[in-house]
């Protein structure tokens, strides 16, 4: 059903992931009765969990093919499956920490040349020599360059607008007190958070070393332990495969946080993070946590991103040493600066996000901002799944 003279705006989720990106975008345009915001699943192999993320907010979503047929005001979308082939102004917002992974190789379309950054290549903003976003929105100016280097021809349409996530993080640093206890921590615990991102580079295929030693090696009375696995790991092998392969982990009390849940207030609730290449990893250094790199794969990375960077810093977990050491290690050798001095790679407009992006999205619309100045709630405490069990939390 659409109201006569709304524009319309179409969110476009290709996964769950680029769908919790996107709902950052939401309290920008709510309570604007000019706009009318419909949603969409766009056609991509991990697209299982998309479904669940748009129920959770109660929206219509329109079939993929219904959308095709709409002509609408503004497209947002965090990926680039079949974007070329919706109607209307196209914003393309990157779905992580900035783009630091490089293209797939099966995402390539030359080969023998070198890879392009993920997210910024040809194969991604171009279809038949064309362009196809109206904008490309950048977290950091920095990125301007990896642009200019994969595809130049979209650097007319770049915007350096900020990222959410950062903002959202360092707005929320001062509620670490209440998340912990939301977690459950109790007194003079310490939480180890375990992250992974996807593909065969990934922590993830490193678990069945990595979970039983810490099961061994650290006192549950003294250490707390999360374990956060990408979605695309859950929508690519089954809410039943992952959750049997974590069943002993969540036996012996660790904390599996669903693909669902929002991280972002479990990751400033921790003191330890074991991680690898993915975004969870390098925004932990804008938190109080010490960050330990179980795998990195080089050759998977842009050598000039932060996320290289912080490979170059973090210390890498040894399979020689006891685990309480290495953490007393990490936490004794924790290079403040440098992490500041990352984390500050990850937005060059730091707590602009929310001002940029409308600025942006209206621009696009044809219409006036609201008068009144945009704000992104606070990130909402971590709670229990009383319908999982209590090692298993959401936010």
């Amino acid at each position: 059903m659409t109201i006569p003279g709304c524009r319309r705006v179409l969110v476009v989720v290709h996964t769950e992931v680029y769908g919790q990106r996107l709902r950052d975008l939401l309290p920008l345009l709510e309570a604007d009765l000019r706009i009318q915001v419909d949603f969409t699943i766009a056609p991509h192999a991990f697209n299982s969990g998309a479904a669940r993320s748009l129920s959770a907010l109660g929206c219509t979503v329109l079939p993929w093919e219904e959308a095709l047929r709409i002509e609408f005001d503004l497209v947002l979308a965090a990926g680039s499956q079949g974007v070329d082939r919706l109607r209307g102004p196209l914003v393309r917002l990157p779905h992580g920490a900035g783009h630091m992974k490089l293209s797939r190789l099966a995402d390539d379309r030359t080969p023998g040349q070198p890879r392009t950054v993920g997210g910024l290549g040809r194969q991604y903003l171009m279809r038949n020599g064309e362009v196809v976003p109206r904008a490309v929105a950048l977290a950091h100016r920095d990125e301007l360059g990896t642009l200019e280097r994969c595809c130049p021809e979209a650097l007319p349409v770049a915007e350096v607008i900020g990222d959410a996530t950062h903002d959202r993080i360092v707005a929320s640093l001062g509620q670490r007190r209440r998340y912990r206890a939301a977690l459950g921590l109790g007194r003079g615990q310490k939480l180890l958070l375990v992250c992974s991102t996807w593909g065969t580079g990934s922590a993830f295929n490193r678990f069945d070393a990595l979970l039983p030693r810490l099961f061994a090696e650290l006192p549950p009375e003294q250490y707390r332990i999360g374990v956060l696995v990408h979605p695309n790991v859950w929508a690519g092998h089954g809410e039943w495969q992952v959750r049997s392969w974590l069943a002993a982990a969540r036996r012996r009390g660790v904390m599996v946080l669903p693909p669902e849940a929002d991280w972002r207030a479990p990751l400033i609730a921790a003191d330890w993070v074991i991680g690898d290449h993915g975004s969870v990893t390098l925004y932990a250094t804008l938190t109080r946590a010490a960050v330990l790199l179980a795998r990195f794969p080089e050759a998977d990375v842009d050598p000039g991103s932060p996320g290289a960077e912080l490979a170059r810093t973090a210390p890498t977990l040894s399979p020689a040493h006891p685990l309480p050491d290495q953490l007393a290690y990490a936490r004794a050798t924790y290079p403040a600066a440098a992490y500041r001095r990352i984390g500050g790679r990850i937005s060059s407009e730091p707590g602009r996000f929310g001002r940029n992006a409308r600025t942006l999205l209206y621009r696009v619309l044809g219409l006036g901002e609201p008068a009144c100045a945009p704000e992104l709630p606070p990130l909402p405490a971590p709670r229990h799944r009383v319908d999982a069990g209590p090692e298993e939390v959401s936010a």
